[in-house]
């Protein structure tokens, strides 16, 4: 089941500009029956959402390049799964897409939930940072699904990270892909996405596993100025507009493959596909955890999606949780 909602009072505007090309005030005020004063207010709320927006005398106003809209029927037919496999929400605006998981996951879920938005007001990531999430230019998607044991969790967010390095190397970024426990994307040694796990539901029993990825697309200026570490995007990457809803499709489809089986065997039938990506093993790291670090060199995951830390001769192994990694 796919369904849309939480539409802005702007949404019809926006659509008007996602074709990237310049639109007048009176054209756009004609098509939307107000004033060229109020089409000119609505455009700088636009800028507020973290669009960037072009005037040109004499041409008018465009978004330039333009936004690939996200649609929920063309994501489910591009995630290849089999009709009822996946409820799918498709939101504009939203606090965060995680959050909305969570809110609807305690009603329970009939089938696994994916939940998109083109905007976050308040995205997270992990530790409690803030997540860029300008409108309609990068990939917010949370996907909840019951796993019965939180016991049986560990390693998911590594889980996940495959299933999304996998898919990104089918879009342009083969041999480029790398993962740096226990929840960074990234390509070219910049963070290009991330994971959060939340969990919902009885932890005995009914445990439910709210998992978010926020992939960058095309980031604008203005909020890249808010990102406090080396970042890169899609478009940069591979030089192509990014198609959110082809992507957002694949990566859906691919993650209910590999939870499946990660649900069957834990993160140890994934670790050798893990160890392909990894962009920390043989290499000097420092662990921080609650005001402390310890330096030494990281030895790969185990079977448990621990990180291995060799240090002063001994090999250790740190959970994710809180624990932080650098590298030297």
């Amino acid at each position: 089941m796919a369904q849309r909602g939480g539409s802005s009072p702007d949404s019809a505007l926006i659509r008007l500009l996602a074709d990237g090309r310049f639109h007048s005030g009176e054209e756009l005020g004609g098509h939307l029956g107000i004033s060229r004063a109020a089409i000119w207010k609505r455009l700088r709320e636009l800028e507020a959402l973290g669009l960037t927006l072009e005037r040109v005398r004499g041409k008018g106003y465009r978004l330039p390049g333009g936004l690939s809209l996200l649609d929920a029927d063309a994501i489910v037919r591009a995630s290849g799964l089999a009709p009822g496999a996946l409820d799918l929400v498709v939101l504009e605006t939203i606090d965060s897409t995680n959050a909305e998981a969570l809110r609807r996951a305690g009603a329970g879920l009939a089938a696994p939930l994916a939940v998109l938005a083109e905007h976050q007001q308040a995205g997270r990531g992990r530790r409690g940072r803030a997540w860029q999430s300008p409108f309609g230019t990068n990939l917010y998607v949370t996907l909840a699904r019951e796993f019965g044991s939180a016991a049986r969790l560990e390693g998911l967010s590594l889980a996940v990270g495959i299933a999304v390095a996998e898919v990104l190397e089918e879009t342009g970024l083969a041999g480029r892909v790398q993962l740096k426990w226990p929840n960074d994307i990234q390509c070219s040694g910049r963070k290009l996405g991330g994971v959060l796990v939340e969990l919902a539901g009885d932890l005995d029993t009914s445990c439910v596993a709210v998992i978010g990825i926020g992939l960058n697309g095309a980031m604008p200026a203005t909020a890249a100025r808010a990102i406090d570490q080396p970042w890169t995007d899609l478009g940069r990457e591979t030089g192509a507009p990014l198609e959110r809803n082809l992507l957002g499709g694949r990566l859906l489809g691919h993650m209910v493959q590999v939870l499946d089986l990660f649900a069957e065997e834990g993160f140890g039938g994934l670790r050798q596909r893990w160890a392909r990506y990894d962009c920390c093993v043989d290499r000097p790291v420092r662990v921080e955890l609650a005001g402390r670090s310890l330096d030494g060199v990281a030895r790969g995951v185990d079977a448990r999606g621990a990180l291995l830390l060799e240090h002063e001769g001994q090999v250790q192994a740190w959970h994710g949780g809180e624990v932080s990694l650098r590298l030297a």
